[in-house]
């Protein structure tokens, strides 16, 4: 099983492995019957796809020999976990995933050390985060760390998918899906957790080099009360379509503005960071609060918890608009600005496009230097180059 000492104890909520008591996002204690990783069936493909070249790799696109599949009902409750050959999944046409979003995914990574060695970065907090997501969805809940035992199987399994390389590593995607087989909008009774597995490399196509962003509040990302602090399907499909209206202004990402006063929000997929001297003339690294419109993110979580540790300036979850960026701009007190995510890590951006005008932000030699840290603290922990409790091994 999963050694959870290896976790932060003051980050990662451990679970209990025996499938009862485990605790919701809520702080609530439910009695929970979840499958067990003790359970596991493993059938292995008899044949094997060839490796990628990673110099071309698309995000997303290729993925590997086997895949982890649990079922649920509410009549028999969790079934057996099964890691089986990678294939597609056989859906009844009135899916409730399908037609009214019941829907939730997880973004993590699996990488590879110097010493051959496969690393998880704090597969703790996406599982409290699909958890959070579940409740939400009303999908079933599950034993956390279970389910990270069961990843770390599948991993195992896979484990040649993971690329020999420090610019690359093995993307996975937990996903659950409500497979209620009827039209009424209900609670499913049927639902399906599966997981699969993805070499990738750089997110961006154009690599590790500051994005330009378009800022509108024409379309909004997700709104107080709503689900954008949950990592659900259907925030990502409605903002499609403002992403190309991105690009076609010149752009790569949107800035995703809230509110009469233009509150930043999140940058693309990523959250946002904004290093600068602040009102009171204080070096501060800010970003937005988490108050329903934010998604957790992982690595958001880690880069306050790293610069808070540094003590070398102020670090604050707080609510920034345009016009606190622009002024700060006139007045030559920002020093960066950055997005976050498993995907990309750190992305510094270089320009945002606001009501016409060109926002030029600083950007030293193409990566600043506090995103050019952050970059080296996390990918160093990530590939194991430095010891930490928020990776653990496969």
């Amino acid at each position: 099983m999963l050694n959870m000492n290896r976790m932060s104890k003051s980050a990662e909520t451990a679970c209990p492995g025996s499938g009862k008591d485990v605790s919701t996002s809520n702080g609530m204690e439910d009695s929970v019957h979840s499958f067990k990783a003790a359970d596991l069936v493993i059938e292995l493909s008899q044949t094997h796809k060839a490796k990628p070249d990673l110099t071309n790799l698309v995000f997303g696109t290729v993925f590997s020999d086997h895949m982890l599949t649990i079922e649920w009902t509410s009549i028999g409750g969790w079934q057996k976990p099964h890691i089986k050959p990678f294939g597609n999944l056989s859906l009844h046409p009135a899916c409730s995933a399908m037609h009214y979003a019941v829907q939730l995914f997880e973004g993590m990574k699996a990488y590879r050390d110097a010493d051959d060695k496969v690393r998880l970065f704090r597969p703790m907090l996406n599982m409290n985060r699909m958890a959070k997501s579940a409740e939400r969805a009303c999908l079933p809940a599950f034993d956390r760390a279970e389910l990270v035992e069961c990843i770390r199987r599948l991993v195992q399994v896979d484990r040649e998918w993971v690329p020999q390389s420090d610019s690359a590593s093995l993307y996975i995607r937990p996903t659950f899906l409500g497979t209620e087989p009827s039209l009424g909008v209900k609670k499913p009774s049927r639902a399906l957790l599966y997981v699969i597995l993805s070499p990738v490399g750089s997110y961006f196509s154009t690599g590790a080099k500051p994005v330009s962003l378009w800022a509108d509040s024409k379309y909004i990302r997700a709104w107080r009360g709503g689900t954008g602090d949950c990592k659900m399907g259907g925030n990502y499909g409605a903002s499609i379509y403002a992403q190309y209206e991105a690009v076609d202004y010149g752009c790569q990402q949107v800035l995703w503005l809230y509110g009469d006063d233009h509150q930043i929000t999140e940058v693309g997929t990523m959250n946002m960071f904004l290093f600068w001297n602040n009102e009171n003339g204080e070096e501060e690294l800010a970003t937005p609060p988490l108050d329903g419109i934010i998604l957790p993110g992982i690595t958001r979580q880690s880069i306050l918890e790293l610069t808070r540790k540094w003590g070398e300036f102020k670090v604050c979850e707080r609510y920034l608009t345009m016009a606190d960026l622009r002024c700060a701009l006139k007045e030559n007190r920002v020093k960066e600005m950055f997005g976050s995510g498993t995907a990309c890590v750190v992305s510094p951006v270089g320009r945002i496009l606001y009501q016409g005008e060109n926002l030029h932000i600083p950007c030293q030699e193409g990566f600043p230097q506090l995103a050019s840290r952050l970059m080296k603290e996390l990918t160093d922990i990530q590939y194991g180059r430095t010891q930490s409790d928020w990776s653990v091994l496969v």
